[in-house]
This record gives structure tokens, sequence and C-alpha cells, in this order.
């Protein structure tokens, strides 16, 4: 345990780890509530010396927790916890958890199909318009590369909740999309349009047990497909 300046505790890294423990040792100042939101963290510096880790595991780190909107990095400013971080407790836990990619994937499929199943009944025709759209954009796509178009389909279908509770969730979900197509070596762009369409014409009947269905199909495949990968690494 290391103590800076009488009020911050972390305990120090063992050298042979990964930016996924300098992590965990920086949520925890949260946790323990050595730190609160809106909080500056140790300078760069100081944090390396704390944790005993390199400069370049140490900013892996914080930009993973930047990404994650755990924090907020201000040239002149420092780094410090997002105001905001305690309501949106979904992602201090994905931070805690970027490096375990199977419970990432059942985190995303549990909060997409009930959101699927709520969109069936509230979704709007323009939504539905859009949503449509972007399966156009995937179908047309050059080189498979349709990566934004597939996040907006799911982003579409998520904030057609309307649910302000749910809404502190989207983000992290769409930072879990992005982490599971890095991990997709092999795109199927005729086999995505092909879920995303059962998935749209079951919201265009305002079906919910269908459109659960159709995305656990799509998500259960998908989940196939990156477990195979994560298995061979």
């Amino acid at each position: 345990m290391v103590e800076l300046k009488g009020s911050v505790e972390l305990e120090t890294v063992k050298r042979n780890t990964l930016p996924k423990q300098v992590v965990d040792s920086i949520v925890q100042l949260l946790i323990s509530g050595q730190l609160k939101p809106g909080d500056k963290l140790p300078s760069e510096m100081e944090l390396i010396d704390m944790l005993g880790v390199s400069r370049p595991v140490l900013r892996e780190a914080l930009s993973s927790l930047e990404a994650l909107e755990v924090i907020t990095r201000k040239t002149r400013g420092g780094t410090h916890f997002n105001n905001k971080i305690g309501s949106n407790p979904f992602s201090v836990m994905l931070a805690l958890s970027i490096g375990n990619l199977p419970a990432i994937i059942e985190a995303r499929m549990a909060l997409e199909l009930g959101l699927v199943a709520m969109a069936a009944e509230k979704i709007t025709n323009e939504e539905l318009k859009r949503l449509r759209e972007t399966i156009d954009e995937i179908a047309g796509s050059v080189d498979n590369n349709y990566g934004e178009s597939d996040k907006e389909f799911h982003r579409i279908i998520a904030l057609s909740a309307n649910n302000p509770i749910i809404e502190g969730m989207i983000d992290p979900l769409l930072i879990t999309h992005d982490k599971m197509d890095r991990q997709i070596r092999e795109r199927e762009r005729d086999v995505t349009v092909q879920f995303h369409t059962d998935i749209y014409n079951a919201l265009v009947n305002r079906d919910p047990q269908e459109a659960f269905t159709h995305m656990y199909r799509h998500l259960s495949y998908v989940r196939n497909k990156l477990l195979q990968v994560y298995k061979n690494e």
C-alpha cells in the first residue's frame, strides 16, 4: 500500500500485470470512498510511483477509463472522476470487467434483449425509418466496412425505450459494442443484414416476443464467434 499526501492510498500493482489491474486500482478509489465523483486524481507521475507501473501501461488504463466516461482528462486541468459517475454505476462495473470479454458479452445480451422487447412497444415510425436506413447502409457497404452503421442500428433501438434511467446505460452499451466489434476478424455482411432485417420486421409488427427471439439469435451468433476468438488467444 502506498499513501500520497496522507489522503489517497493505492495498492501497488505488480510489474507483470496488465493495464486492467491499474483500472481496478483506480476505480477502487471511488468504491472505497477515498475519492468522490468530480474529485481530481493524482498526477500521472504520482500514479506511476504509487502503482509501480510504466507510463504506457498507466496511459492505456486511463484511456480505457476515459472511453468508459469514468474519468475526464484535460491538458492543463488534470484528470478527474466524472461528476455524473455516481448516477451511472454501469460504467464503473464495465471498467472493472474490461478484460473479461465473456462477462461483457453477457451483460450486453441481458441489456439489449430487454431493450428490443420494449422497442417493439415504443419505437416510433421515424426511428423505424432510420433503422431501415442502417440496414441499407450495411447491405451497400464496401469491403465489409459497416461497423458504424451496425452500432447505429443498436443505438436507435436502445434510445427508443425513451427511459431516463436506461439512458445512463446506453453509452457503456455502445462501448461494449465497439470492444466486441474490434475482436471480429471476419465480417459477414449478408448474415448481419439478415439478422437486422428479422429484428426490424419484428419491430414493425410490434411483436416483443419475435423481436426478443431474433435479437437473441443475432447476439448469440456474435457471442459464439467472439468466444471462439477469445479461446484461441
